[in-house]
Formats: structure tokens, C-alpha cells, sequence
């Protein structure tokens, strides 16, 4: 039984609406199952209950339905959807045809048909103007044009379009994904007051019209009234603004990470475009509510509302959050409370950046950048939370939307960008996964995309290493790449991948692809050495901070002057901004300079660096550099240290991660076995610690205490499943913890 609607023709236009109304009947209380994709958003109610929105995105011709399960009574029933076709590609997906597929289903697996019926939603006027240029179109909204109470089960549809199903030509299959959770948040105003226009008609330049209003109207008569509203950090959902205003009354609220000039600014920073976070209504008049159908991010919000003042009540104000996951299910104090917020800052962060996808930002984009997945956002998950489904889609979804080269994405499945660099990562990415969750299956299921993936660098291997033809080797933010044949990080990000998926092929037994890969690894790194070793001659300097940290990482540095290498890295971070002052400022993507850092890249310097014994230097950097992001009041990091780029990007929480794994002492091997972890205490000068990991699964956490005693630690493992700890000094076997273990260890520092 198909369950693809064929949608009328007004569906197909340009940022349309339509309302779709799905009758059915039950002879008895079910437990029913929902399943619903689209090409487009959408929303869905049950006899007027909100119950979903979505779609989670997909690959074009295989369609991702989420699932919603529900309890209906006896009786009759109605499915309400609301569908946005935009008619233009967007991070999230790529410009295609519209369709709706809704399937309902009892839990014993018998469909449940349902007659549907259609009407466009006349009130919006489509295509005001583009959020940015990759997302979608603000909300220009005349209310009183659309039938109130359509979503209800009494609205009388009869005069609607009545539509039919059709045979289904593409994939369909369920979203093996959590449904992506609504968080409400009741909104109390910071600031208010009544308002002045002072530029254009109304739509003129909405964002422009919206910002140069006169707040205070000192000097002229107000037009009408504004709040402003807090939301505490970052988020991503959608304002409820439920108002008591005479019909006509004109409402529009506007969205912004960060105040500018003490208001909320419409415009979202590095659009690389004109942007509008605005969204404008016309009240039917009455109790209503407005806001937004397709999720907005912001940490402000500022409500504009026409009219005098007595004439306007202000009933309620709620934000629906959208997001994966719930409050964090690790944790992690120590005796330094500075520390202690900075691990929970990367954390929300990481939240924020989660939705039916790990996301770039909330605001800017909303696009699955394959760097997110395979850095930090894999890392930080693993110390968070049980569940790091959003990680193996991510993984999948990269490979699936690969060049025809075989190069994987490194933006999808919205728009067609492609790094080497995030290529190279997304292999050793998946070895980590494994690492993390035991899970094979994502080694299976990937393989044949990480073998074409390394094919696509064949072209461009050389005796002197990987030359330039390669997509966008990005590095990071800042980098000035050293002169020289070859790009040195970027063939370290290679060679990384070719060891990986040495390791890959030995979990798979599979030594017919290992060999030739184990030959391009031993070539890449002769070379390599010979690179650096030359380049030496002239000091690290002539490696440069990335090459320098890369290469120490990948061991291509004679072991002599590995210590030289350690204080070089230590004395340029500390030549940088925030550490000092005075330093050169990435004020934009383009401000490359040799002497930055960046939050993305401390995930490799850091982790170098305490693996070198490190650890005091890299806390104290948590808490100068990180400390100076909260001194920023963003309430979730930035993505680089310049207040001017985006407030909300998780591949800053590295500190998140790094004090769990070594501020606790355990990395996850699960790839050795079910509950296996490396020890890997590095204490640096904290007095103790303790907090939670998670294993995958719910509820399935590890707690770990520790405090100095002497020489060493007294540390304390309570597991409600066996684990077994390997590495811990003094001891030549592993230690297998059943429930409880207490004992003192020597560790370093």
C-alpha cells in the first residue's frame, strides 16, 4: 500500500503552504506508529495536538521517514500537515520536487488508510526574501487569508481539494534515529519599550526597515510597542508569541546570536550573502499565536508589534527548542570551578549544534559539514552522551554522497562541497567510531566508500607526497601554508588515513586492500620524514605551528628534537590572542596569519601536547583562552576567538572531551572488546576529579573518582557492568572491574 501523496499542482510553487487533512477511524484505543518524510518542512498535528516536524534530511531518491509512536482512541480522527516546498537548495537538502510520504501503521503492522484532502494556505506571500543564501525563505504572513482551526478535528474540510496516493518510484525506509526532542522554554522580557519606524515601506528592505527603527521615541509618536527576550545561549526552534491584538495588528520578530549596539540585529554574520532572520505576520485579531513554522536560531529574540499600546496584550511567549539530545548524561568537577563551567559550556554547545544532524551553527547554516562529524563533534559525543547514532549517520551520509571520483562529502546532503582534508579525516573517523561504540557494522558498511575515497588521492601522489589538485585542503581558519612542493598538514591528514585504514582492514581480515594501502603508507611517510627533515634545518618556524603539531603527531620528527618541538608549539600559542593581547585577530576567513590559533585546531595541539606531559600548560590554556570566550557572556563558544564570527559552533568544545578522557583517565577501546578501556589518566595540577562516562545504551554509565595521594592517585571505579582497564601502571594485566574498584596508582603528570 503506497502512502506517497499526490500533492495538488499549488504545492509545487515557490515557497508554498499547503495544509493536507488525513481522516481515518479506529474501532478501538491503538498503539500506532507514524511514519512521515518530505521534501520540504513540515508539521504535523493529531486531532489539533502538535505531534511532529520535520524531515529529517536525506540523500535525493532515499527518503528518511521519521518515526513517532502514539496511542489514538476509538473513533474518529484526523492528521493535520502543513508543507513548505522552498524550491531552492539549502545546507539541508538539495532543490527537488516536492512530496509528503505518511504512513500510519497499528503496532501489530496493519496499515490504517486515510483519506486526504488539501488547500493551500493563501496568507503567505512567498519568496519575501531568503533567511540567507543557505537556508530557506522568511515567513511574510497575512493570517487572516488562512482558515482558523484548520489542524482541529471538527474544521470542516469539504470543500478541499480531496488528493489520492500514488505508486512509490523512490527509497523509503525508517530513520534509524531517535525522533529529534522539543524542549520548552517560558520567556520572560529584558527589555521593552515602544518604537518608531524610520526607513522605507514595509517591504523595502524588512531586516534594514527592522533594525533602524527608533526604540526609545523620544522625539516623535510610537507606532507601536517591542520586547526583547533572552534565551540564555544559542538555540535552535521556534518563538510562540501569543498575543490579544485587534485584526490587522502587524507582529514581527527578529533573531540574532548577539546584541549589536545593545539590539537584536536581523543580519546573520558570513552568509556569504543578504540575509533576513525576520519574520512578519498580519493578526487575525483576538488571542492568537505567531511565529515561525520552520526552525530559527538565535540567542535573542525581539518582538515588534503595531499598534497603541493599550490595544496590544501580551498573553505569553514560549521557545520550542529543537534537539537531540537531552541534558548530559557524562560529567565531569574538579577542585577548579573555572574548568568545571568550560566543560559544561562545550557540552550545550555540542546540543545546540544537534539536531537530526550535527550541525555547523544553529543561525548561520544548519549544514552537516563532514569536519563537525569526524573532529570535535565525534569526540565530545563520546563523553556526553550513549547515543552517537547522529555520528554514524553523519559518517554514512558523507560516503553515500561521495564525488563520482569516490572523494567523500565534506558538506551534505544539502549543496555539493568538497575538502581532501575532511576526506582524509573521515577514515580515521571511523575507525574512532569503532573505538568508541564496538560497533562493526559501520566498518563493514563503509569499506567499499573508504577504499574509493583513498583511490581519489591516487591521482595526485607523487615521490615527493600528495601533490596540489586535491578538493579544498582546508587545515583550519588562519592557516598560512609554508612554502614548499607539497601541502605538509595536508599530507599528514593523508597519511593518518592511510594508517587508519590499516587498522581498518585488520579489524575486517581483509589483506588484499590492506597491501597496496600499506605500500602508499610507507612511500608517503619516507617522504614525509625527508620533508621535515630538510625543512628543520631552518627550525620549527620553517614548519609552522600546523605543520609543526601534525607532524609531531604522525612521528615524522627524529626523536631528538622532539622536545624542541614541544616548546616551539607552547611559544606560539602563547604569541597568539587571547594569550596575548596584542596579537593579530582572525576578524574574518580570509585574515590569514601566521600567528593564530584557533579553538577547531587545539583538538590536535592539545591532544599532542598531553600525550607529551603536557597537561598543566593545556589546562591553564582552558583557562585563559577558553576563559576569555565566557568572559564574552555567549553562553555556548565561538568558533574562533573574534566575537564577529558565529557564537555557537561546537568544534570549539575540545576541552569537553580532553578533561573527560584525561581529567577522568579512561578512553574507550570497545574495538578490544565489550567494556574495554586504556588508561590515560594526566591529572596536570588537579588536586582530583570525578564524573560519568557513558558506554552506548541507556543508562549505562561508568563513575570515576580520584584525589592525590603522595607520588600518585587514589582511584575509584564504580560500573553497574564489567569493564576491563588496560595500561594502568604497575600492572602487568588488565584490570577486570565487575562492580567496584578502589586502588592507588602512579600516574603522569
Amino acid at each position: 500500500m503506497s502512502s506517497l501523496l499526490s500533492l495538488p499542482e499549488h504545492a509545487r510553487k515557490t515557497d508554498s503552504y499547503t495544509a493536507l487533512r488525513g481522516h481515518f477511524a479506529l474501532a478501538n484505543e491503538e498503539a500506532c506508529r507514524l511514519l512521515i518524510a518530505g521534501a520540504g518542512w513540515f508539521q504535523v498535528w493529531l486531532d489539533g495536538k502538535w505531534i511532529a516536524e520535520g524531515p529529517a534530511r536525506f540523500l535525493e531518491g532515499k527518503a528518511k521517514a521519521e518515526t513517532f509512536a502514539l496511542v489514538i482512541p476509538a473513533g474518529g480522527h484526523v492528521l493535520a500537515v502543513v508543507l513548505n516546498h522552498l524550491d531552492v537548495e539549502t545546507r539541508l537538502l538539495k532543490k527537488m520536487e516536492p512530496f509528503l510520504d505518511v504512513q500510519l501503521g497499528l503496532a501489530g503492522g496493519e496499515g490504517v488508510d486515510l483519506s486526504w484532502r488539501a488547500a493551500p494556505l493563501e496568507g503567505y506571500r512567498p519568496a519575501v526574501r531568503r533567511i540567507n543564501p543557505q537556508l530557506g525563505w522568511c515567513e511574510w504572513c497575512d493570517t487572516r487569508l488562512n482558515p482558523a482551526g484548520w489542524q482541529e478535528l471538527g474544521f470542516e474540510d469539504g470543500s478541499w481539494e480531496a488528493i489520492k496516493t500514488q505508486p512509490r518510484t523512490a527509497e523509503f525506509s525508517p530513520l534509524r534515529l531517535n525522533a529529534v526532542q522539543q524542549f520548552s522554554h517560558d520567556l520572560t522580557a529584558v527589555a521593552e519599550g515602544r518604537w518608531v519606524d524610520r526607513f522605507g515601506y514595509e517591504s523595502d528592505d524588512p531586516p534594514v526597515r527592522f533594525f533602524l527603527r527608533d526604540l526609545t521615541s523620544r522625539d516623535l509618536p510610537p507606532q507601536g510597542v517591542w520586547r526583547r527576550f533572552d534565551l540564555g545561549r544559542v538555540r535552535l526552534g521556534r518563538a510562540q508569541v501569543v498575543l490579544d491584538v485587534p485584526a490587522g495588528t502587524v507582529v514581527e520578530m527578529a533573531y540574532s546570536e548577539t546584541l549589536c549596539d545593545d539590539r537584536v540585529s536581523p543580519f546573520i554574520n558570513l552568509s556569504a550573502g543578504t540575509s533576513c532572520n525576520l519574520d512578519h505576520y498580519v493578526a487575525r485579531g483576538g488571542v492568537q499565536e505567531f511565529g515561525p513554522l520552520t526552525p530559527r536560531g538565535g540567542r535573542y529574540l525581539e518582538v515588534h508589534v503595531y499598534g497603541p499600546e493599550e490595544a496590544i496584550r501580551w498573553v505569553a511567549v514560549r521557545f520550542q527548542e529543537r534537539c537531540y539530545h537531552g541534558p548530559a548524561e557524562g560529567a565531569f568537577t574538579c577542585d577548579d570551578v573555572l574548568l568545571n563551567r568550560i566543560w559544561a559550556v562545550g557540552v550545550e554547545t555540542y546540543r545546540a549544534c544537534a539536531e537530526d544532524a550535527v550541525i555547523d551553527n544553529p543561525t548561520r547554516e544548519r549544514g552537516q559539514w563532514t569536519g563537525d562529524v569526524v573532529s570535535v563533534g565525534l569526540d565530545i559525543a563520546s563523553v556526553a552522551y550513549g547515543d552517537l547514532r547522529l555520528l554514524r549517520r553523519g559518517l554514512i551520509q558523507s560516503a553515500q554522497s561521495a564525488k563520482p571520483s569516490g572523494l567523500v562529502a565534506g558538506l551534505c546532503p544539502g549543496g555539493d562541497v568538497f575538502l581532501g582534508s575532511y576526506a582524509a579525516q573521515w577514515i580515521t573517523a571511523c575507525l574512532q567510531y569503532y573505538q568508541a561504540t564496538g560497533d562493526k557494522t559501520l566498518l563493514e558498511e563503509g569499506f567499499p566508500y573508504a577504499i574509493r575515497n583513498l583511490e581519489a588521492f591516487d591521482p595526485f601522489l607523487k615521490e615527493t607526497g600528495l601533490e596540489d589538485g586535491i578538493d579544498w585542503p582546508f587545515i583550519d581558519w588562519g592557516y598560512v601554508r609554508k612554502a614548499g612542493e607539497i601541502d605538509l598538514a595536508m599530507n599528514v591528514h593523508l597519511l593518518l588515513a592511510y594508517r587508519s585504514f590499516l587498522v581498518w582492514c585488520d579489524h575486517l581480515k581483509n589483506t588484499a586492500a590492506r597491501g597496496k594501502v600499506a605500500g602508499q603508507e610507507t612511500s608517503l611517510s619516507r617522504a614525509l620524514k625527508h620533508v621535515v627533515a630538510d625543512k628543520l634545518a631552518g627550525g620549527f618556524g620553517a614548519l609552522g605551528y600546523h605543520g609543526s603539531v601534525l607532524a609531531l603527531m604522525a612521528g615524522l620528527v627524529a626523536a631528538g628534537r622532539r622536545g624542541e618541538g614541544v616548546g616551539f608549539v607552547k611559544a606560539h600559542i602563547l604569541n597568539c590572542f587571547p594569550n596575548n593581547p596584542d596579537a593579530p585577530r582572525l576578524s574574518d576567513p580570509s585574515a590569514d596569519h601566521e600567528q593564530l590559533i584557533t579553538p577547531y585546531f587545539a583538538h590536535y595541539a592539545f591532544d599532542f601536547l598531553i600525550a607529551e606531559g603536557e597537561m598543566k600548560f593545556v589546562l591553564d590554556q582552558y583557562r585563559k583562552c577558553w576563559g576569555w570566550m565566557l568572559d564574552q557572556q555567549s553562553g555556548t563558544w565561538l568558533e574562533v576567538f573574534d566575537v564577529r564570527w558565529s557564537h555557537c559552533h561546537q568544534w570549539a568544545g575540545c576541552p569537553t572531551w580532553q578533561l573527560s578522557r584525561y581529567g577522568l583517565g579512561l578512553r574507550p577501546r570497545l574495538d578490544r572488546g565489550p567494556g574495554c578501556y586504556e588508561f590515560c589518566l594526566r591529572p596536570g595540577d588537579l588536586l582530583g576529579a570525578k564524573g560519568k562516562l557513558p558506554l552506548p545504551g541507556p543508562g549505562r554509565l561508568i563513575s570515576i573518582e580520584w584525589s592525590r595521594a603522595g607520588a600518585g592517585v587514589e582511584y575509584e571505579i564504580r560500573t553497574p557492568f564489567p569493564v576491563k582497564i588496560l595500561g594502568i601502571p604497575g600492572r602487568k594485566m588488565e584490570l577486570e572491574v565487575d562492580s567496584f574498584w578502589k586502588g592507588k596508582v602512579t600516574v603522569e603528570k
